[in-house]
């Protein structure tokens, strides 16, 4: 395992990040499907990540409607794991909708009813942030978190108004580094002038949708976050479990997370022309596709940390495998070739206009 800084700060994270949403997901809409580990498989996994020297944990407020914040603020506890060698990360901006009861009395169903049509309960308003990040705190039993982060776009709320309160969140202690996650390149920029300009605490890490069979980050996020000496932490890396080998242009099995939740969207052709890629190289290195196409993320020199997410041991322990997999020149040269993007404007200008430029270096 290495480490690496989170972007231009002095904090340091593994290169594996381990994400949380497999847990607590029973009976909570969209989460179920994901995942619904409860507490026992949840501090195994949790010790067997740290047992590999992950030291970087990610969660969110609206994962399983917060069971996955409670649930992982016991592991931690439960397994004593050094709060100073811990990096947590968690999330605002969404409805955190609290699970439903099986057999819900009627002053419940009417509470879950008027919770659906709250106005303020979501979003990235002063209000909603300064509530979430005392939510957060109480579910994981802790006294601040190392990473807050925005979990989405807010079409309501001055961008002003959230950097400013995000800031307090620091200044009070309750959050020692922001990040954001799934903005536009303007948008961060925008955010980052705001922040210059106004001395307030910036954003530090940006935590994107980023795989071998989704490269869209290199059009204008990685050029920005180098430039700005961002951290880039790509989620879903597998795209969704496509990437694990189990699917290929005859088999699409009907027992896996994306069976059940087609997301992120891919360009399947080009996603089955790199597996196909993939596969001779995971064999060459006594590894799973699964390993290559991780490895390939960890290869990339913008890549700080990648999320990875587990329903069992045996999953976990093939993602870890991934950090010892060292991939040669031509592996590296082939994969990416396979998995190129299609050239769009005005890059393929910039590249033909600055040909000669880039000739006399």
């Amino acid at each position: 395992m290495r480490y690496k800084k989170l972007g231009r700060t002095g904090l340091l994270v593994s290169e594996i990040c381990f994400g949380t949403m497999t847990f607590g997901g029973n009976g909570v809409g969209v989460w179920e499907r994901l995942g619904a580990l409860g507490q026992k498989d949840a501090d195994d996994l949790v010790k067997r990540s740290f047992d590999a020297g992950v030291t970087f944990f990610d969660t969110a407020d609206v994962y399983a409607g917060g069971l996955s914040e409670t649930i992982f603020g016991h592991s931690l506890r439960k397994l004593h794991l050094p709060r100073d060698e811990i990096v947590v990360a968690t999330k605002v901006f969404g409805r955190v909708t609290p699970p439903a009861p099986q057999n819900p009395s009627a002053a419940q169903q009417v509470e879950l009813e008027r919770h659906a049509k709250a106005r303020n309960v979501n979003g990235l308003s002063r209000k909603h942030i300064l509530n979430a990040i005392d939510a957060s705190l109480a579910r994981l039993g802790l006294d601040y978190i190392d990473l807050y982060q925005i979990h989405g776009t807010d079409p309501l709320t001055p961008l002003e108004e959230t950097l400013s309160a995000l800031d307090d969140v620091v200044k009070a202690g309750k959050a020692r580094y922001l990040g954001l996650c799934n903005q536009p390149a303007w948008g961060i920029t925008k955010s980052l002038w705001i922040s210059d300009r106004r001395n307030l605490h910036r954003f530090e890490s940006l935590q994107m949708y980023y795989s071998i069979a989704g490269r869209d980050l290199e059009r204008e996020i990685v050029p920005l976050a180098q430039d700005q000496e961002l951290a880039i932490l790509p989620w879903s890396p597998l795209a969704g479990g496509f990437l694990t080998g189990k699917y290929t242009r005859d088999a699409k099995p009907d027992d896996t997370r994306r069976a059940k939740f087609d997301f992120p969207p891919v360009n399947f052709e080009r996603a089955y022309n790199c597996i196909d890629a993939m596969r001779p190289i995971a064999q060459a290195h006594d590894a799973t596709i699964a390993g290559v196409a991780l490895a390939w993320l960890l290869h990339r020199p913008w890549v700080t940390s990648i999320l990875i997410g587990a329903r069992n041991a045996s999953q976990l322990a093939d993602n870890l495998a991934a950090t010892s997999i060292r991939l040669t020149a031509e592996e590296l040269a082939a994969l990416d070739k396979v998995s190129e993007l299609p050239a769009e404007y005005p890059g393929w200008m910039l590249t033909f206009q600055g040909a000669d430029r880039a000739g006399q270096v």
